[in-house]
């Protein structure tokens, strides 16, 4: 079993989850397009990392979807 995955997942989930305190303190609408961005980032590289994997790639488009909605009209 390779104990690796599961702590860079942990690890990637506190930066997440870090990231996103962060930007909230700018306020809107700076906020919504930081963390819109944060979405869309994460969807592209979801899409790139996937190589195949159909769930993975469907999970990165609606990801990125989320950005760009929360960038434009989700505020």
């Amino acid at each position: 079993m390779n104990l690796l995955r599961p702590v860079l997942g942990m690890l990637g989930l506190a930066v997440g989850f870090g990231l996103y305190a962060a930007a909230n303190r700018y306020g809107d609408p700076v906020a919504s397009l930081l963390i819109g961005m944060m979405f869309v980032v994460l969807g592209a590289l979801a899409i790139w990392y996937a190589k195949g994997e159909r769930w993975i790639q469907v999970l990165g488009a609606v990801l990125a979807l989320y950005g760009l909605l929360r960038m434009t009209v989700l505020h």
